[in-house]
This record gives structure tokens, C-alpha cells and sequence, in this order.
């Protein structure tokens, strides 16, 4: 096992079982296995389907129209986990959204999701520790595993710094003042094959040095608990396999190489590793 292994995981996936899905201005938004082409046969007044690409047919409101197709999927049992959370579709952040998408549904549509993950960390006199969260057992996804201290899905209608925020103060108590010192450090992205689909997300990356008085505190049930680990040990247990959330181990990975605790004369795959975080 090694630090690349979490790379090759987290873009397992095989696009020939794929077919595109466009706007109806044929920009790419997207991939829908072609086992799911059936279900979409249900839906011909927003698609046009064919065996080799999906397209949505104009609409007055796209908006509008992929929710009532999605709920009316999610009454057939193809979605799980429903937030009713909208997500903004766009090929990228900053571009205008062409409709907003439940995020349940994001997988199955292959639409690119995107995140804000921080690392928060602290300055000691043995050396640099990162706080690690513990997820909660009742989660949906990766349940008792460990965490960034602070990660969470963008919304359609935050900024990145207003998510953050939120984040910050739902998952680990961080007061807003504090929050907004976090340094964004640049995005990773992964292409995933999942069950329900494709996953080509986007994080949005963070450092926050935190005080050494500071103890984060979960407020939303989300996390079981926090420690705070010297970065070295959190270094070997991702090499060993580990047990970090999937997308996890690369904004860590990406924390490592970035502060020279992987660096090219030590480790074989840097080169690999620096090209696998961005997809």
C-alpha cells in the first residue's frame, strides 16, 4: 500500500460505460451510465436519448423540470439519501449555473459536485499536528471513519468563504473570526465510479492554523470526535491504507506534499501524486 493507491481509488472509474450528457446547447455537463438509460426513457419531454449521448431538450425552466424528474425518480427508489440540497451545474465554479440539481441526484447524472475541504492545524514545539475528525456512525456515507476537521458539499447559494463559514461553525465550533483566516491552497479533483454513478467533483482546499488553546467541538452530529494528531502519524497511517474517508486521504496527501512532508527525494510516486490530485 502506498500514498498513490488513494489516488488510483478515488478515480476507479471506466467511461466506456458512459455516455455524455449535454445542455441543450450541447455544452458537456455531465456522464449517465448506460445501464441507467432505461429509467430516462420515462422522461422524453426533458431528454433526448440515444444509445451514444443525453441531451435536455429546452425548457422554460431547467431548474424546474430536473426537479420534477428527480423526485419523481427518487419515488421509484434510484436516489438514497436525499438532502433536498441543490447543487448549481456548471462546467465551472464561477460560470453562471445553466439549472440547480438535488445533490442526491448529482452521481447519477455525473454532474461535477463541489466541496470546501480545511485542513485546520497547529504549530507545536515537536512539530506540526492536524486535527482529525471522527465521523459519526449514523452517517450516510463512510460512517466512523476519519475526516478532514471541517468538509462539506457547496451549495448553490454560498459563496466558498460563506460555506466555510458555516461549515467551520456546524462541524468543529470555529468562531467566524478565526474561520476567515483559512488560506485557500487550491482544488483536487477525482473522477469516481461509484454505485450510483459517476462522481467528477471539485474540492476547494484550506489551511487554518488554529490556536494551541483551540478545541473543536461538533455542534450538528455530524462528527463523534476530534483528536489531534502529529502530522507524521497521520502521514503512515494514509501510506498503510488507513481509514480516512476516500476523497480524505488526497486533501491530506495534497497537505503533505505542499509543507514538504512528502517530498520527490524520498517518495517514488511524487511525481504521480502531484499530477493524480488533479483530475
Amino acid at each position: 500500500m502506498g500514498f498513490i493507491d488513494h489516488i488510483h481509488a478515488c478515480n476507479n472509474h471506466d467511461l466506456t460505460k458512459f455516455v455524455p450528457f449535454c445542455a441543450p446547447d450541447n455544452t458537456h455537463i455531465g456522464w449517465i451510465a448506460k445501464t441507467n438509460l432505461e429509467a430516462l426513457q420515462a422522461y422524453v419531454d426533458v431528454f433526448s436519448l440515444t444509445q451514444e449521448e443525453v441531451t435536455l431538450k429546452p425548457q422554460t425552466d431547467l431548474s424546474v423540470a430536473m426537479r420534477a424528474v428527480t423526485l419523481d425518480m427518487r419515488e421509484k427508489g434510484y436516489f438514497e439519501h436525499w438532502r433536498d440540497e441543490p447543487y448549481k451545474v456548471a462546467p465551472r465554479f464561477l460560470d453562471t449555473p445553466l439549472f440547480v440539481l438535488e445533490r442526491a441526484a448529482t452521481p447519477f447524472f455525473g454532474i461535477r459536485a463541489f466541496g470546501v475541504h480545511i485542513n485546520g492545524y497547529v504549530r507545536t514545539a515537536d512539530g506540526l499536528k492536524l486535527w482529525i475528525g471522527k465521523r459519526a456512525q449514523d452517517r450516510a456515507i463512510c460512517p466512523g471513519m476519519f475526516d478532514n476537521m471541517v468538509a462539506g458539499g457547496q451549495p448553490a447559494d454560498l459563496g466558498l468563504m460563506e460555506n466555510l463559514i458555516k461549515e467551520c461553525g456546524e462541524e468543529a465550533n470555529i468562531p467566524e473570526d478565526l474561520a476567515r483566516k483559512a488560506q485557500s491552497v487550491g482544488t483536487i479533483s477525482y473522477i469516481m465510479e461509484t454505485d450510483g454513478g459517476l462522481k467528477p467533483d471539485v474540492m476547494f482546499c484550506y489551511d487554518l492554523e488554529l490556536p494551541a488553546d483551540f478545541i473543536p467541538v461538533n455542534t450538528d452530529g455530524e462528527t463523534e470526535e476530534f483528536s489531534l494528531w502529529p502530522v507524521a502519524e497521520v502521514a503512515a497511517h494514509i501510506k498503510e491504507g488507513g481509514n480516512f474517508k476516500f476523497n480524505c486521504n488526497l486533501v491530506i496527501i495534497d497537505f503533505l506534499i505542499r509543507h514538504g512532508l512528502i517530498n520527490p527525494d524520498s517518495e517514488p510516486d511524487y511525481e504521480d501524486l502531484v499530477r493524480g490530485l488533479r483530475r
